[in-house]
C-alpha cells in the first residue's frame, strides 16, 4: 500500500460511511495533482520523503476529515462557552461552601486528625468538582451538537437582558459583595449615577445552592463527611430523626418553590413586586418549617457501636452562658452530641430570625415597589 492509500484510509476512517467514497476521490485528485506539479518542477519522480512533505502540507488526517464533517467542531462553541464557564465557576463555589461546612462540622466534633480532615475535604471537593465539570460539559455539548438554544438566548427583549449578566463574572461578583462596577461611559455633563452590579447574581447563586441541596435531599449527591464523625479514631454514624422523614415532602416543595422564584428572578430581575410577593409566601412556609423542626426537639442520633447519643434541644439552650461554654464539653459521644445540639439550636433560631426579617423586608419592597 503506497503513501496515498495509507493517508486516504486514515481520513476515511473519520468520515461517515455514505460520504467516504466521494470525499476520498476528491482528496486523491488533489494529492495526485500536487504530486504531478512537484514532479514537473523537479523533472523526476518524487521520493517517498518528498511525498511525505506534500501530504503533511495538506494536513493531518484528523484535521482534513474535520473540514468535511457536518456540524460543530467543538464540544462547547464560542456562543455557549461563556454560560458554561460561568455555570462551572458558580457550581464550584457552591461545592466549596458545602465541603467547608462539612470540614467545620468535623472540627467541632473534636476530630484528632485535623490534617486528614482537610485532605478528605479537598479530595471530596475535587471529585465532586470533576463530576460537575463533566455534567456541565455534557449538557453544553448536547446543546451545541443538537442546535438547542434556550428561549432566553434567542427570543430576548432589551428589558430582559439582566439575565445575560451570566456571561459577566465580574458583575455577578460585584452584586454578591455589594461592590460597584464600572459604569458605561457618559458625557461629562451628564449626571453619574451609582453603578450597580447585575441584579440577577444573587438569584443565580441561590438557584445553584438550593439545586445542590435538592440533589442531596433526594439522594442524587452524596457527601460522606456529613454522615459520619471521627471521634478519637472511631467513626460515629449520624442518622436523622423521624422529623426529617415526616417533613421530607414539604421541605422538597419549599426548595422547589425557592428555585422557581430564583429562576424567574434571573429572567425578570426587575420585577420587584411580583418577586417580593412570592418571597413572602415562601419565607412564611420556611418559617413554619423551621418552627416545626425546632419543636420536634430531636434532630439527629449519633451511633458508635452500642453507644448512642441524641442531638436534641429546646428553647432553654438559647442563652449566652451555654454559648460561652460551647467548647468545654467532654469529647465522648454524649459530649459531642451536646455540643452539636447547642450549635443546631442557635442555627435554627438564627434561621427563624432571618426568615422573619426576610418577610418584613419583602413587605417593604412590595409596598414601595423597589
Amino acid at each position: 500500500m503506497d503513501l496515498i492509500d495509507r493517508y486516504l484510509n486514515a481520513v476515511a476512517a473519520q468520515l461517515p460511511q455514505d460520504e467516504r467514497a466521494d470525499i476520498t476521490a476528491e482528496l486523491r485528485d488533489l494529492i495526485l495533482s500536487r504530486f504531478e506539479a512537484k514532479e514537473e518542477d523537479l523533472g523526476r519522480a518524487l521520493t517517498e520523503d518528498e511525498q511525505e512533505v506534500i501530504l503533511r502540507e495538506i494536513g493531518h488526517p484528523l484535521v482534513v476529515a474535520a473540514r468535511y464533517r457536518k456540524g460543530p467542531d467543538s464540544l462547547v462553541g464560542p456562543e455557549l462557552f461563556p454560560y458554561w464557564m460561568f455555570g462551572v465557576k458558580a457550581g464550584l463555589m457552591v461545592l466549596g461552601v458545602v465541603y467547608a461546612l462539612g470540614l467545620v462540622v468535623r472540627i467541632v466534633s473534636g476530630s484528632d486528625n485535623f490534617g486528614q480532615d482537610i485532605a478528605q475535604a479537598f479530595h471530596g471537593f475535587f471529585g465532586a468538582g470533576l463530576t460537575l465539570i463533566g455534567v456541565a460539559t455534557l449538557a453544553a455539548a448536547i446543546f451545541e451538537h443538537q442546535g438547542i438554544r434556550p428561549a432566553w438566548m434567542t427570543q430576548w427583549r432589551v428589558k430582559d437582558l439582566g439575565a445575560f449578566g451570566l456571561a459577566d463574572p465580574a458583575a455577578w461578583g460585584a452584586s454578591m459583595t455589594g461592590r460597584e462596577t464600572t459604569p458605561v461611559a457618559k458625557a461629562s455633563w451628564m449626571p453619574k449615577p451609582r453603578a450597580k452590579g447585575w441584579p440577577g447574581g444573587e438569584y443565580l447563586f441561590s438557584f445553584l445552592a438550593v439545586g445542590m441541596f435538592v440533589l442531596w435531599w433526594i439522594g442524587v449527591l452524596h457527601f460522606p463527611g456529613l454522615v459520619s464523625l471521627e471521634l478519637r479514631g472511631e467513626d460515629a454514624v449520624v442518622s436523622g430523626a423521624p422529623i426529617w422523614s415526616i417533613l421530607f415532602g414539604p421541605i422538597l416543595l419549599y426548595a422547589f418553590a425557592q428555585m422557581a422564584i430564583d429562576l424567574a428572578s434571573l429572567v425578570r430581575p426587575y420585577a420587584v413586586r411580583a418577586r417580593a410577593a412570592a418571597q413572602i409566601v415562601v419565607a412564611g412556609a420556611g418559617l413554619w418549617l423551621t418552627l416545626v423542626i425546632f419543636e420536634a426537639g430531636h434532630w439527629f442520633t449519633l451511633t458508635r457501636g452500642e453507644e448512642t447519643a441524641r442531638i436534641a434541644g429546646d428553647w432553654t439552650m438559647l442563652d449566652f452562658y451555654t454559648l460561652r461554654t460551647l467548647g468545654d464539653g467532654a469529647r465522648d459521644l454524649a459530649g459531642i452530641a451536646g455540643t452539636l445540639s447547642v450549635v443546631l439550636v442557635w442555627v435554627l433560631a438564627f434561621s427563624a430570625l432571618s426568615l422573619a426579617f426576610k418577610i418584613l423586608a419583602n413587605l417593604w419592597r412590595l409596598a414601595r415597589g423597589m
